[in-house]
């Protein structure tokens, strides 16, 4: 959907819409920059969970 913001895994660029491949991408977010971030969102998050798994 236009308007909504993707983080593709391989090429590791924003897309506005989605365009690729739908295992390619992680999303939607709300902004570019929520997109461009996902990666260390995602980081943040497994971290935690590993921390309560402890």
């Amino acid at each position: 959907m236009a308007g909504d913001f993707w983080f593709n895994t391989e090429t590791h660029e924003v897309e506005e819409g989605r365009t690729s491949d739908w295992s390619k991408l992680m999303g939607p977010y709300g902004s570019r920059d929520e997109a461009a971030h996902a990666l260390d969102k995602a980081k943040a998050r497994a971290k935690e969970w590993e921390a309560e798994e402890d």
